[in-house]
């Protein structure tokens, strides 16, 4: 176990943990398990014996009724403030565990068993808890960090290949505003690699488990450097709820857009190599889409102030900026 202090909260991480070892960081009595029917389908046998809340999968649940119903559940289940909601799933699961957490009488314990590469490098970390409304992504939610997160890689078997590549576009996404290296590394390697080689795979994870986390660290309410991590979701956001996309696919095109919007602006050499990576994992790097229905989708962006919107772009690999573009250029550009 790894403990690390963020903000006013100790998170203690268990990297290559085991399911196994929840009984041993909430009691079961006075705790529930947040999951979804996937994870549930895949994975119910080792959850007996706790109190389980299953949603229906998928984005389109990540919403306030969603929440209602829980909150309704948990009432029903005579919880406290003493007990512990555990979220176990991917991002959307986490995401939903952990607002829920935070509001539901005022703030109760949670934590986290990620159970898709992309909660597990991405989403399980940092404390962002939040949920869509309507197209907007995350545009309700809280800051508030887990107790816990426990690894358990052996959760990756049953994962679809999709949510692989979609875990894949946060990774490549860390190490272009972060870790040049490991850049270099994913060049030299394949999802079937990681698949294959269980230490790679654990390896990869912390490692970019850290990068986040110290990056979070530094900034967790977004000040500064955290807005690095919004690296392609600009329009990723403004792509994913409306073209049904996954979250990875979307980012994964917004990430080559501005790979070439920052050759553009910053003169950025290697927007080709960004975008052969994406490809070599699998990932789209264009789409088709209608510029007036994502515009007034990106003209709503959490990170729009006034008429602009602060743009992540790439001076080099491995080295991120912000930069203030007005939506006028936005929309001359795409």
């Amino acid at each position: 176990m790894t403990t690390f202090k963020i903000g006013n909260a100790s998170v203690d991480y268990h990297f290559d943990g085991s399911l196994k070892d929840l009984k041993t960081l909430a009691d079961p009595k006075r705790s529930v398990l947040l999951t979804d029917e996937h994870v549930f389908a895949a994975h119910g046998s080792k959850l007996k014996g706790w109190n389980s809340i299953v949603l229906k999968p998928g984005e389109a649940y990540k919403i306030q009724a969603t929440v209602d119903s829980v909150i309704g559940e948990l009432i029903e289940l005579g919880a406290d403030r003493g007990w512990t909601l555990v979220g176990i799933g991917g991002g959307v699961v986490t995401d939903l565990a952990g607002y829920i957490a935070s509001v539901f009488l005022r703030g109760i314990r949670c934590g986290f068993v990620p159970t898709t590469l992309l909660a597990l490098v991405d989403a399980s970390i940092g404390g962002k808890n939040g949920i869509d409304f309507g197209l907007y992504k995350n545009m309700v939610g809280t800051i508030r960090q887990p107790a816990f997160i426990l690894h358990d890689y052996t959760l990756l078997k049953t994962l679809p290949e999709a949510e692989w590549r979609s875990g894949f576009a946060e990774i490549i996404k860390h190490a272009a505003i972060k870790d040049a290296g490991l850049f270099g590394e994913l060049e030299s390697g394949s999802i079937r690699f990681y698949q294959k080689n269980k230490t790679a795979l654990a390896e990869l994870v912390e490692r970019n488990a850290l990068l986040k986390t110290r990056i979070v660290r530094a900034d967790e309410t977004e000040q500064g450097e955290r807005r690095l991590l919004n690296f392609g979701h600009t329009l990723g956001h403004a792509l994913e709820n409306q073209y049904e996309l996954t979250h990875g696919e979307a980012i994964s095109i917004g990430m080559a857009f501005a790979a070439k919007l920052s050759e553009e602006r910053l003169r950025f050499k290697e927007a080709a190599r960004v975008v052969a990576l994406l490809e070599q994992y699998g990932l789209p790097t264009e789409a088709l889409y209608k510029k007036e229905k994502v515009l007034p989708v990106l003209a709503k962006d959490k990170k729009k102030e006034g008429s602009s919107l602060r743009y992540v772009l790439l001076q080099r690999i491995g080295k991120a900026v912000t930069e203030e573009l007005s939506l006028k250029e936005i929309e001359e550009l795409l």
